[in-house]
């Protein structure tokens, strides 16, 4: 099982979640990020299917959130 960064079950999320969290951004979007390499990491579960963890993808948004100017 997953952990987050405190060692509890991490939430996982489905990419159709994910998509739903990031405003409804396509599945074609997505995919071309992983394609960069800047979407968020994920898990590929034995069955093909990707899964993002809650934690990281909350670390990832707030990696690219926007500071008030000084």
């Amino acid at each position: 099982m997953a952990r987050d960064n405190h060692g509890r079950a991490a939430e996982l999320l489905t990419v159709r979640q994910v998509l739903d969290e990031l405003g409804g951004i396509s599945r074609r979007t997505f995919y071309r990020w992983r394609e960069l390499r800047i979407a968020p990491a994920c898990i590929r579960l034995p069955n093909g299917e990707l899964r993002v963890r809650r934690d990281v993808l909350n670390d990832w948004l707030e990696d690219r959130a926007e500071r008030a100017a000084s």
